[in-house]
């Protein structure tokens, strides 16, 4: 497998996870959104929507990044990221889509350089704006958290699942566009419990070449 990624991209940073999860290799190749090498004629015939993640395997390239990571979880089931039991599992993909569908896409590389360049937006304003998104969703998560009495270390159950996969990445953006993460202590500890597994630790930006 080739796995086409930036260091910084949610996206790629969520897709990283899961492989790691499941004890996958893969070919990295490192995709600069930095230096707009994803608008390139090369990119754009892997993947012709120009976004990172995307994934390559036996003559396929498989793009966005839950669809891979549903991929990844029918070909390779364990461990699982997902838990047994329909109710469960519609838990987990709650607390993954409030990240994946309600925080992430309005915060994004695309939607952040339209506010700086389109818009005018200075880093201050940007900031905000990723702060005011971040925030809503975190609040909703945090009380999510709050109310599974069943709840271990992670965001569902005792082990990491989809939910963690997607939360990691938004924490580290939350931290890069300086949200004080005090507000949400819950989230805070299973960020902290996620950071103590290899898995988490080899798919962070900070592991990744070129960073």
């Amino acid at each position: 497998m080739k796995l086409h990624h930036f260091f910084r991209s949610g996206t790629s940073h969520r897709l990283r996870i899961a492989l790691h999860l499941k004890g996958l290799e893969v070919e990295h190749i490192p995709v600069d959104l930095r230096q707009e090498e994803h608008l390139g004629d090369a990119y754009r015939a892997i993947n012709p929507q120009r976004l990172v993640p995307a994934l390559e395997h036996d003559g396929q390239t498989f793009i966005q990044s839950p669809a891979i990571i549903e991929w990844l979880e029918e070909r390779h089931p364990e461990p699982p990221l997902l838990p047994a039991g329909a109710d469960a599992r519609a838990q987990v993909r709650a607390l993954a889509a409030l990240v994946g569908c309600d925080i992430h896409p309005i915060n994004n590389r695309r939607i952040l350089e339209y506010l700086r360049h389109q818009l005018g937006c200075d880093e201050v304003a940007v900031n905000a704006w990723c702060a005011t998104w971040i925030g809503a969703g975190f609040d909703a998560y945090e009380a999510l958290l709050a109310r599974d009495a069943a709840r271990g270390a992670f965001s569902f159950g005792h082990a990491p699942t989809l939910a963690d996969v997607y939360l990691v990445p938004q924490v580290e953006s939350a931290r890069r566009f300086q949200v004080d993460l005090a507000r949400w202590p819950l989230i805070s500890a299973v960020d902290a419990a996620c950071a103590a597994l290899p898995a988490f630790r080899l798919a962070a930006p900070a592991a990744q070449a070129g960073a």
